[in-house]
């Protein structure tokens, strides 16, 4: 059997139009299957109580679902702090919050902050261990040779003052996470109670006088000096 061109084109568009033909009536079938579907949903939503629909279709508070949402602002005051959910987190987390504890648990809330920014400000300084725990722990082992008196003074660390533990811990927890500035001390990584007199501090900048502590800021060495 011979077609010819016209044949052949006559053919495909008869195939076409039936294709068509077909594809408009299932999308028409789909179309009607889904609105009959949303019918009996609304159906079935219209007799719920408006109090449940609400309860079903609103999110717990943050609090309740274990999410800590940042502060928009620090304020360095102890009802801030106690505004702010119980504070966790890992190691780093700990060995700050530890060296906020033994060393300035007494300061005010600014001088927590402060003493967090030294030992920050050590962690990104190449002079230092690039860790909080290493900056923390860095010359422990030798009896009062160590950088954080606590770490090396032959006394056992007990954590007794619950309060001041949990006021600490949501420090350090501000503090890693970035969340606070670390604008107080302009960029302090010494610091030493006004009891005391180092030897440093007569070499050293001093950057900030923040409740019983002066701080100092390390100058830089270059090749030249």
């Amino acid at each position: 059997m011979r077609f010819t061109f016209g044949t052949m084109t006559k053919a495909a568009a008869t195939a076409l139009l039936l294709t068509a033909a077909g594809t408009a009536h299932a999308d028409e079938v789909i179309a009607s299957r889904l609105s009959a579907l949303l019918g009996q949903e609304r159906q079935s939503l219209s007799v719920v109580p408006d109090a449940r629909m609400a309860a079903l279709t609103t999110l717990p508070p943050a609090a309740d679902r274990d999410v800590q949402l940042a502060p928009n602002q620090i304020s360095y005051d102890r009802s801030f702090l106690a505004a702010l959910p119980v504070a966790h987190g890992g190691a780093q987390w700990q060995c700050l919050a530890e060296a906020l504890y033994f060393e300035a648990r007494g300061e005010t809330v600014e001088g927590l902050f402060a003493v967090g920014e030294v030992i920050l400000n050590r962690v990104s300084s190449a002079s230092y261990p690039g860790s909080v725990c290493g900056v923390i722990n860095q010359g422990t082992g030798r009896k009062y040779a160590c950088q954080f008196t606590y770490t090396c003074d032959g006394k056992e660390e007990r954590i007794s003052e619950q309060g001041a533990w949990a006021r600490v811990g949501k420090v350090a927890k501000l503090l890693i996470d970035g969340t606070a500035p670390r604008d107080l001390t302009d960029g302090a990584t010494h610091y030493h109670t006004k009891a005391v007199s180092p030897s440093w501090a007569k070499r050293f900048p001093r950057t900030a006088t923040i409740g019983s502590h002066y701080f100092y800021r390390q100058p830089t060495r270059t090749a030249s000096n």
